[in-house]
């Protein structure tokens, strides 16, 4: 029988929400992180135990996966390339590409049940005959992008497994979404997946002796109309791990509700110096381009130098997604020249 019980996420629909658990128990007799399962497609009994140290168990390995669009990309990489036949959240652009968050993704091959913040078609997610559904969890407890209005009917419908996002290291998410990947018949040792690892291990360890020689300090940010977010580099899990590996980031003195990020009017903006703008990327929010008729961000030191880089702050959590995010940071810091 399905089993799914779960409190989807409610946030504000700018920037990520904080807060998590500890990363699940370890459920299987092999001993991996999470899950078993057993047998070809489908065959024989199917177990996964999620970040909620929910265990879900099937009578087979899931063939029909619907997942939050990140989630969809990052099991792609490792290796899931045909079970998700449904996805939700930031998929696609107005032009039909794919949206960054995608990924390496092929959107045209899965159902798009809603691509913004409060869009998910429930009836078409009946229809798609889902096993399980997989998502982010940014606050304890909370599934990412399921609407509150119709959160009931969702997970009814099929078991729901949540991989906490939240103030963990990046790598944690990683290793989880690889043993999710692995429970769900993706091959651990599959050429592309250890590519992508060695890519990403030689990555993180030239940032981190780039930084040693480069005292440069980095604010991650995010621009709406109205309001200009400085990043708290102690609760998002990239931000976490960059600074683990030594990156010098701004920390915001006053942290709204949540602790993701400070919120400041546009004429408060200056507040914080740094030498480079680590600037949110999704389409969600605003970039250098649409942002010149802000006076306080022509003026800020790093806008007038030119050191601005691209932030993807809601990283995809596979070594593919994440070794890319580790060189363009790196090279911005390499960069970079000293502005205060």
């Amino acid at each position: 029988m399905r089993q799914a019980r779960a409190l989807p996420l409610s946030r504000r629909g700018l920037l990520t929400a904080g807060g998590a658990l500890g990363l699940g128990a370890l459920v299987t007799a092999c001993g991996d992180n999470g899950g078993s399962g057993s047998g070809g497609d489908g065959g024989g009994s199917w177990s996964f135990t999620d970040d909620r140290k929910k265990k879900i168990s099937l009578d087979g390995r899931p063939q029909h996966i619907v997942a939050y669009i990140a989630a969809a990309a990052a099991l792609y990489d490792f290796g899931i390339e045909k079970q998700i036949t449904g996805v939700f959240g930031p998929t696609t652009l107005k032009n039909g590409k794919p949206d960054v968050q995608a990924g390496d993704f092929p959107v045209d091959r899965a159902t798009s049940l809603g691509n913004t913040w409060g869009q998910f078609n429930v009836e078409k997610y009946a229809s798609l005959s889902p096993d399980l559904l997989i998502t982010n969890m940014y606050n304890p407890g909370a599934l990412f992008y399921i609407p509150d209005d119709s959160k009931k009917k969702i997970l009814q419908l099929a078991p729901s497994a949540a991989i906490n996002t939240g103030r963990v290291s990046m790598l944690e998410p990683i290793k989880r979404y690889a043993a999710l990947a692995e429970a769900l018949g993706a091959d651990p040792k599959a050429k592309k997946v250890t590519d992508a690892k060695a890519r990403f291990e030689k990555a993180t360890e030239t940032l981190r002796k780039t930084v040693k020689s480069h005292k440069i300090k980095v604010m991650a940010c995010s621009a709406s109309a109205d309001l200009f977010y400085v990043s708290n580099p102690k609760i998002s899990a990239d931000l976490i791990y960059f600074s683990e590996l030594g990156v010098d980031f701004v920390v915001p003195e006053k942290p709204d509700k949540g602790g993701y990020f400070e919120s400041l009017s546009w004429e408060n903006a200056d507040k914080y110096d740094a030498d480079v703008l680590f600037l949110d990327n999704r389409t969600a929010t605003l970039q250098p381009g649409a942002l010149t008729s802000k006076p306080t961000w022509s003026k800020l030191a790093a806008v007038k130098a030119g050191q601005i880089t691209p932030w993807s702050s809601e990283p995809r959590f596979s070594y593919a997604g994440a070794a890319p995010l580790v060189e363009s940071l790196t090279k911005a810091i390499q960069d970079a020249k000293k502005l205060s």
